[in-house]
């Protein structure tokens, strides 16, 4: 009965129809009072719900009774404008006042009425309150990550990862792996198909980035079609092993219309000295010494336009 989208007011008005007898009653409790009703009165009592489906019978007069509750719906019992429940009676021989009778029941079907719009009202109220709970949970949760990661790919965003980068630095962990990785020819997919597409090409990439990295991996998108990746404490080949891993991911990539590829600068900090902002400036420069090999080699061309 999610509460995200409807009004509190509205969804209290539509759900009584999702509610039984026995959600909003102790049905035991309820048959105690009608057979102490019953025996008071000298009645029959027959309690139904909605569809006339028999819940609660108290003594033999409604044997092979079947209530019509269009037609003959004895006396309702309604929860926010709504029938949940019909109440039958029949008195056993001649009652000494029926007025009386009428009466006591009428007030039955009333305290009936009152006890089930309370219990509605609660129950409602608790999941609202509940769910509200989890929604204000999943929007603290939204706002605290939007701080720190790009909302189109879900990589950490660039002032999230500059702070990463700072933070290394102050921490003297050597060495740092530190990659450059630029999506090639992000320009063509944007020319050719659209914003749509070359923003997917972009989650693509950072998809591959992601599945082929280790959890300790930072990757942050740090420009439009470029990200920076940094291995901190990076064992020997690990970082030529992730960055040929990503590009064999790209060109291995199936899609009828976008041909992801990348191309990478990797450069390592080894000096507690050096900045991690300036290696990855350093490794800028390897990426497009890459970035020439790869869109140079046999068979780019065909593949990147196969979608035209």
């Amino acid at each position: 009965m999610g509460y995200q989208s409807i009004p509190y007011d509205k969804r209290v008005k539509e759900n009584i129809r999702n509610y039984a007898l026995s959600n909003l009653y102790h049905m035991d409790t309820v048959k105690a009072h009608l057979q102490n009703l019953s025996e008071v009165l000298k009645i029959n009592v027959l309690l139904t719900d909605r569809h006339g489906e028999k819940e609660i019978v108290i003594g033999d007069s409604f044997l092979g009774f079947y209530p019509d509750v269009v037609n003959e719906p004895g006396r309702k019992i309604r929860v926010q404008n709504r029938t949940i429940g019909h109440l039958y009676i029949k008195e056993i021989g001649l009652a000494k006042d029926s007025s009386l009778v009428s009466d006591t029941v009428d007030s039955t079907v009333k305290l009936l009425e009152h006890l089930g719009e309370e219990a509605y009202l609660r129950h409602e109220t608790s999941i609202y309150l509940e769910e509200l709970e989890v929604l204000l949970k999943e929007r603290r949760r939204q706002i605290i990550q939007n701080e720190t990661d790009d909302i189109l790919t879900g990589v950490f965003n660039k002032n999230h990862f500059d702070t990463r980068m700072e933070a290394i630095d102050n921490s003297e962990i050597v060495p740092v792996a530190v990659l450059n990785v630029n999506i090639n020819d992000w320009k063509f997919a944007n020319d050719h198909f659209g914003d749509e597409e070359s923003d997917r090409l972009i989650q693509i990439v950072a998809g591959i980035l992601k599945k082929e990295a280790k959890s300790d991996f930072i990757i942050g998108r740090i420009d439009g079609d470029a990200f920076g990746v940094l291995i901190p404490m990076a064992t020997e080949g690990e970082a030529e092993e992730y960055a040929q891993r990503i590009q064999n991911s790209c060109d291995t990539y199936e899609d009828d219309i976008l041909a992801p590829s990348v191309a990478v600068g990797m450069v390592y900090k080894t000096n507690i000295e050096e900045k991690l902002e300036d290696r990855l400036s350093d490794a800028e420069y390897e990426m497009f010494n890459n970035k020439f090999e790869v869109k140079n080699a046999p068979g780019y061309q065909e593949r990147l336009r196969r979608g035209i």
